[in-house]
C-alpha cells in the first residue's frame, strides 16, 4: 500500500502563492504554481529556490489563470522544469496573456527601481523575463472535460469551477485514491459564468477559504450608481482598479446595465490595461463560440461589455493623456490590488484630488496598496514616492468572484460522501480557521488549516 504525501508550498498562512506538491511512488506533481503577493515577507519567498528539483516534477496542473495560481511558472521553468502544464483550453489562452503581462511588469519594475535608485539590489533584476514566460507558455497542454493520464501514471480530470473564464478544480487519482484541489471556486450567481459543478467522491480535498468567514451581500446597483453620479457632478474621475481577468469584464457588464437603466450619466468609460483588453477579447470569443461555461443568457448577446461610450486604451501615450485635466469619466485599469500596472499612474494623479473616487472591487491582500487604501491610509507609496490620499475611497466587495462561506460549505456538502480530510487553504488565518470550524461543526468532517511548508500523509 502506497501513501500519498502533500506539501503546502503556498497559500497556507496567506491568501496567495498557491502551490501544492503531491508525491506518490516516486512521482511528483504540482497543483497550481502561483506567485506570492502582498506583504514583503511573503513576496520575498518568490525568490527562494524551489524546495525540490523542478526537473523532477512530472507535470504541473493549473486550476486557472490568476497570477497567484499560475504566475510562478516562468520562475519554475527558469529553474529547470520542462514537463507538461495541464489546464483547460480557456486557461491556456488567458494564462498566456497573464504570464506575458507579468513578465513585462517584472522587467518594467526592475527598470523603475534602477532609474529611481530605490532598490536594495544593484542592478535590480526581474524574477523572470519574457523569454522565461514564453518557455512556460510553450509547455501548456490544454485538455477538455475528460480524465487524462499524466507522465508517471497519475490521472487528472478538470471540472468547471465558475470563478473566471476557464477556471476548474482538479481531481488527481492514483491507485484508487483521489485528491481534489479546488483552486478558486466561483459564486452561484456569477454574472457571466455558470456555477461550479458538484464535487465527486474523493479521499482528500484542498479547498480555498478567501471568504471563509464572510457572506457576500448582493450588489447594491443604486448605491454604485449614486457614487459614480456624485463623482461626475463634482467634476471628478471614477477610477476602478480591477483585475484584468474576469473582474474588468464584470465591471463593464455592470456599468452597461447601470447605463441602460439610467442609473448613471452618459460618461466615457476607458479600459486602460493591455492585459484586460486581451482578456476581454477572450470573453468575446467564448461568447461567439457559445462556450458551455458561460451563463445561457449571455450566449448570443451582441456586446454585454459596452456601457455606451466604451473606449479601449492601447498605448502608453493614450494612457498618460487620461490624467490630463478633462471632463468626468470612468477609468477601469489593472491591477486590481494596485500592485503594478497602469493603474499606478492613475492613482498618482487621481488620489490627491478630492473630486475623484476610487472604487475597490475585490479582495485586497494584506500588504498591497489596495489594502492600504481600504484600511484608510492617508498616503501610499508609488514608484518610490508618497502620494497623498484625498480622493474618496470606497470598497465594493460584492464584485468578488469567490464563493462566500455559505457557498463553500454548500459546495462541500454536495459531495456524495465525506472525504477523509479537508485541508483549508488560500485565506487569511481568521478566514481559514472559521471555514475549518464550520466544516467540522456543520458537516462533521475532519478539517484542518495547514501551515506553510507542512507535509501530510493523504492516505
Amino acid at each position: 500500500m502506497t501513501s500519498g504525501v502533500l506539501t503546502f508550498l503556498g497559500a497556507a498562512g496567506t491568501v496567495t502563492g498557491s502551490k501544492f506538491l503531491y508525491e506518490e511512488e516516486g512521482q511528483r506533481y504540482l497543483a497550481d504554481c502561483g506567485l506570492f503577493q502582498g506583504e514583503a515577507a511573503w513576496r520575498r519567498r518568490n525568490w527562494d529556490d524551489f524546495p525540490v528539483d523542478p526537473a523532477s516534477l512530472r507535470a504541473v496542473v493549473l486550476t486557472h489563470a490568476h497570477l497567484d495560481h499560475c504566475g510562478y511558472l516562468p520562475a519554475l521553468v527558469r529553474q529547470g522544469f520542462q514537463g507538461p502544464v495541464i489546464c483547460s483550453e480557456s486557461t491556456a489562452t488567458v494564462a498566456s496573456i497573464v504570464l506575458r503581462d507579468a513578465a513585462h511588469l517584472q522587467e518594467e519594475d526592475a527598470e523603475h527601481a534602477r532609474a529611481g535608485g530605490y532598490s536594495r539590489h544593484n542592478p535590480p533584476l526581474p524574477l523572470f523575463d519574457t523569454a522565461d514566460a514564453e518557455r512556460a507558455i510553450a509547455l501548456f497542454q490544454p485538455v477538455g472535460d475528460r480524465a487524462i493520464e499524466l507522465p508517471g501514471g497519475t490521472t487528472v480530470r478538470l471540472h468547471r469551477a465558475g470563478h473566471i473564464l476557464g477556471s476548474t478544480f482538479a481531481v488527481l487519482e492514483r491507485n484508487g485514491h483521489r485528491l481534489l484541489v479546488s483552486g478558486d471556486l466561483g459564486r452561484q450567481q456569477h454574472p457571466l459564468l455558470r456555477p461550479p459543478v458538484t464535487p465527486p467522491a474523493v479521499d482528500a480535498i484542498v479547498v480555498e477559504s478567501t471568504y471563509g468567514n464572510r457572506k457576500h451581500a448582493p450588489l447594491d446597483r443604486e448605491r454604485l450608481g449614486r457614487l459614480i453620479t456624485a463623482t461626475a457632478h463634482r467634476g471628478g474621475v471614477t477610477l476602478i482598479p480591477a483585475f484584468a481577468v474576469d473582474r474588468t469584464a464584470i465591471v463593464l457588464h455592470t456599468l452597461a446595465g447601470l447605463a441602460h437603466d439610467g442609473l448613471i450619466p452618459h460618461l466615457p468609460v476607458f479600459v486602460d490595461s493591455p492585459m484586460a483588453l486581451a482578456a476581454l477579447n477572450a470573453y468575446r470569443t467564448a461568447i461567439q463560440e457559445k462556450a458551455p461555461e458561460l451563463r445561457p443568457d449571455l450566449v448570443g448577446t451582441d456586446d454585454p461589455f459596452d456601457p455606451g461610450d466604451l473606449r479601449l486604451v492601447h498605448s502608453a501615450e493614450e494612457s498618460q493623456r487620461l490624467n490630463s485635466p478633462g471632463r468626468p469619466c470612468i477609468i477601469v485599469s489593472a491591477s486590481g490590488m494596485a500592485t503594478g500596472g497602469r493603474v499606478l499612474h492613475h492613482l498618482t494623479h487621481q488620489l490627491p484630488d478630492r473630486r475623484n473616487t476610487v472604487l475597490l472591487t475585490g479582495f485586497q491582500v494584506p500588504g498591497t496598496r489596495g489594502r492600504s487604501l481600504l484600511d484608510g491610509a492617508t498616503s501610499v507609496k508609488i514608484h518610490g514616492r508618497y502620494v497623498p490620499v484625498r480622493a474618496q475611497v470606497t470598497d465594493l466587495p460584492e464584485f468578488s468572484a469567490h464563493a462566500d462561506s455559505d457557498e463553500l460549505v454548500d459546495w462541500l456538502a454536495a459531495a456524495p460522501e465525506p472525504p477523509q480530510t479537508v485541508y483549508v487553504v488560500h485565506g487569511e488565518p481568521d478566514a481559514r480557521q472559521a471555514l475549518a470550524d464550520r466544516i467540522r461543526k456543520e458537516l462533521g468532517w475532519l478539517a484542518v488549516a495547514p501551515q506553510h511548508s507542512e507535509r501530510v500523509r493523504l492516505w
